[in-house]
């Protein structure tokens, strides 16, 4: 039976382990808190007190954090990943981080013996728990290849972009295009309230106008109604995201990116006032009066 470590039980990383389960493999589970882990160790996943642990002996792991730092340390970390993981085993980070993470990370695991692919993800969670995520995946095509059998049971579509950074790169893209659209939209929507427009007939002129995307034809009701409900997406996560995409674009462009920067504005004002509040809340926040 082949046997899987998850590493990360968030809003993503919980049905993504949850798909290993369903898929007949043997899943090992780590997670800061214990308690994210109950259901999937009552379904027959085995709780590992560390990253090393989960890893020791499996085939494949999976990793699902937040950020740079989160990932360095179950990889690599005194307790991490790395410590463990026998030589020939896959390396899948799908967690979001940045360019010069991925391809840092990438030469570590190597180094190690390891069988590295960066493969970011896009989706909501109920595409995670599913397994209807697209996965964007920087890898070799041998690497790819040897992966598949485990990025199969996490994903609807496996888009190979090229060598390991390569998935990361698109995913730095996607998320700051997002991020533009939902805090363009915001601020479209804070201007049609305080125009005293109908919203009902803004919201059917948007969804069926050359303006819609599917980031803003999900947001704009749920904006409109200020239902914030079940976050999917927070503002600290988006942010985080916008500041990896426009370090990079400043590598590669020599210059600011001044829609990019604009968003990553937005965000981190957003996240001021509520980091872990669903993303969709930035129109609350440019609605508020300035102070002059």
């Amino acid at each position: 039976m082949p046997h899987v470590a998850f590493i990360g039980l968030g809003r993503m990383g919980h049905g993504m382990a949850g798909r290993y389960l369903d898929g007949g493999f043997s899943v090992a589970v780590w997670n800061r808190t214990q308690t994210k882990a109950d259901d999937l160790i009552a379904r027959g996943a085995r709780w590992a007190t560390s990253p090393a642990d989960a890893a020791e002996g499996a085939d494949a792991i999976v990793t699902m954090v937040a950020d740079d730092e989160a990932s360095r340390s179950v990889w690599l970390g005194g307790d991490g990943i790395a410590q463990t993981a026998r030589p020939g085993a896959i390396a899948i980070e799908c967690s979001t981080v940045s360019y010069q993470h991925a391809l840092s990370l990438g030469e570590a695991l190597k180094s190690t013996g390891l069988i590295y692919l960066d493969c970011p993800v896009t989706g909501l969670p109920a595409a995670a728990a599913s397994g209807q995520l697209a996965l964007l995946v920087g890898a070799t095509a041998d690497d790819l290849e040897t992966a598949r059998p485990y990025l199969e049971p996490i994903g609807a579509t496996i888009r190979h972009f090229g060598a390991v950074g390569a998935g990361t790169v698109y995913k730095l893209i996607n998320n700051l295009m997002g991020a533009i659209h939902i805090a363009g939209l915001a601020e479209a929507l804070a201007v049609a309230e305080q125009a005293g427009l109908d919203m009902p007939l803004v919201l059917d002129a948007i969804a069926n106008g050359v303006a819609a995307s599917p980031q803003v034809l999900r947001h704009a009701p749920r904006m409109v109604a200020r239902n914030f409900a079940d976050a999917s997406f927070t503002a600290a996560l988006r942010h985080k995201d916008a500041v990896y995409a426009v370090r990079l674009a400043e590598q590669l462009l020599q210059a600011k990116p001044l829609i990019g920067s604009a968003a990553v504005a937005a965000y981190d004002k957003a996240k001021t006032v509520a980091p872990d509040d669903d993303e969709a809340r930035m129109i609350e926040i440019v609605s508020r009066p300035r102070d002059h």
